[in-house]
């Protein structure tokens, strides 16, 4: 029991610090190189801060688990709006930007919904990895032309200050990533070995916690970033970061994973990805009427997400 609670806690703990530095290092590397902060803040920062689920989700995927590289995404997706978006709300009403409403929402609801037709047949294969890659690669291109078309300094100035800034030769940066990477990859194995020996352990199956302790872990960053942001009253970046969140989730980390290794879905069923596609569609009702989430939506979402990890209790069957 301690042995894989060592595992969990410590990979965890690498994976962020690994993170950290792949950011920092990349950031510092490419803006030494000339790159444009709102490139480095659409590419480097983007992927960098989830780079944890990148890491689980390959990992994982390269040792056979397809129920916990499955499970981190389908699970980290939901808990992002009903879990994360759902207590940023009740602790601070939040504004919605107008162009997360319109463009970036049902985006993530299309996303949601071309997962759930590529997992049809039962797995995603190499050629549905390649298919979601080619649509991260949009994605990011599309971000890249509107935010150019943005006449708001104010937005352009958002990229600047999300890029750390970091001083000193450009060895050190190139060090920063070569120690990110490194950690990401031994975090990474730590953080699964841990969740399959804590399976065994408990004796249920992988997709519960794949779903729930894998996908939470994953995505306490994004909750302790949200949470401060609420009680700091600056809680209107949530939605942007959580729902461009849950779009890389499909396509970038889902894409590199199925190229690895081919995912099956074995183990879930309907109501896990209703569940996800469900929170992707309501949040667009919720914040089209007032371009805002108020803190009865955010009960809403709340009272939601508490009711599917019953479900999950309940009902997914033991190994």
């Amino acid at each position: 029991m301690l042995s894989m609670l060592l595992y969990l806690i410590g990979g965890f703990v690498i994976l962020m610090i690994g993170a950290e530095a792949l950011v920092r290092g990349g950031s510092a590397l490419a803006l030494r190189l000339g790159v444009a902060p709102l490139i480095i803040g659409l590419t480097i920062v983007a992927f960098g801060t989830s780079s944890p689920e990148l890491a689980v989700s390959v990992q994982s995927a390269l040792r056979g688990n397809s129920s916990i590289a499955l499970g981190n995404v389908i699970g980290s997706n939901i808990a992002n709006i009903g879990l994360i978006l759902g207590l940023a709300a009740i602790i601070q009403p939040m504004s919605v930007k107008a162009q997360v409403v319109r463009r970036e929402i049902p985006i993530m609801i299309v996303v949601s919904g071309v997962l759930w037709a590529l997992l049809m047949d039962g797995r995603l294969q190499y050629w549905d990895g390649a298919l979601l890659i080619v649509g991260i690669i949009a994605y990011v291109y599309y971000c890249y032309y509107q935010a150019r078309k943005e006449k708001e300094p104010s937005v352009q100035s958002e990229y600047e200050e999300g890029i750390p800034k970091i001083k000193g030769k450009i060895w050190i940066s190139a060090g920063l990533i070569a120690m990110g990477l490194g950690m990401l990859i031994s975090g990474g194995t730590l953080f699964v070995k841990g969740a399959v020996e804590l399976a065994r352990f408990f004796g249920v199956s992988e997709v519960i916690i794949g779903l729930t302790i894998v996908a939470v872990g994953t995505s306490m960053p994004e909750l302790a970033t949200s949470v401060v942001a609420a009680i700091k009253k600056e809680a209107d970046i949530a939605i942007g970061n959580v729902v461009g969140s849950n779009i890389f989730n499909i396509l970038g980390i889902l894409g590199v994973a199925s190229l690895a290794y081919p995912i099956a879905r074995e183990g879930f069923n309907i109501v896990d990805f209703g569940a996800m596609a469900l929170y992707a569609l309501v949040l667009l009702p919720l914040t089209w009427i007032r371009f805002s989430l108020g803190r009865w939506e955010g009960a809403l979402l709340l009272a939601g997400y508490s009711g599917y990890i019953y479900y999950l209790i309940l009902n997914i069957p033991s190994v």
